[in-house]
């Protein structure tokens, strides 16, 4: 799913609408299923790789999930995406790390998986804590 199934954001109706009917679903086979198949919903933030950022239909729809921080987010993303931000914004190890890598999604996939059968995760967010995402 996305933040952006967390709350309505002007330019992103339709995008968010999908990532609210993949929680849905989700939530609904988690029910259905009785403990039989677990069911996560994993919401990324600023995964840089995945071409997302470039890709979106509507640009505008960045400045309802930084809110007040849309100015600095993208102040942060330019350097980000031409190469000069600054080492600890690269470094996952640093509280200004900017954007997730996917690797950190697919751990985070793999620890919901690796729960005992009695325990299901129903949902993470995952975040680099240098993010300016408000959602």
């Amino acid at each position: 799913s996305s933040i952006f199934g967390n709350h309505p954001v002007i330019g992103s109706n339709v995008y968010g609408a999908t990532k609210v009917a993949v929680t849905f679903l989700s939530e609904s086979l988690r029910v259905e299923a009785c403990g039989k198949i677990k069911v996560t919903v994993i919401k990324p933030t600023g995964v840089m790789n995945t071409g997302l950022f470039h890709s979106m239909v509507n640009p505008e729809a960045a400045v309802g999930i930084v809110g007040h921080n849309a100015a600095n987010q993208q102040t942060l993303m330019e350097k980000l995406m031409s190469g000069t931000a600054e080492e600890d914004q690269l470094n996952p190890d640093s509280p200004k790390y900017l954007a997730l890598d996917a690797g950190y999604v697919a751990d985070q996939i793999v620890y919901a998986m690796n729960q005992p059968k009695g325990v299901s995760v129903s949902d993470i967010t995952i975040r680099a804590t240098g993010d300016q995402y408000i959602l």
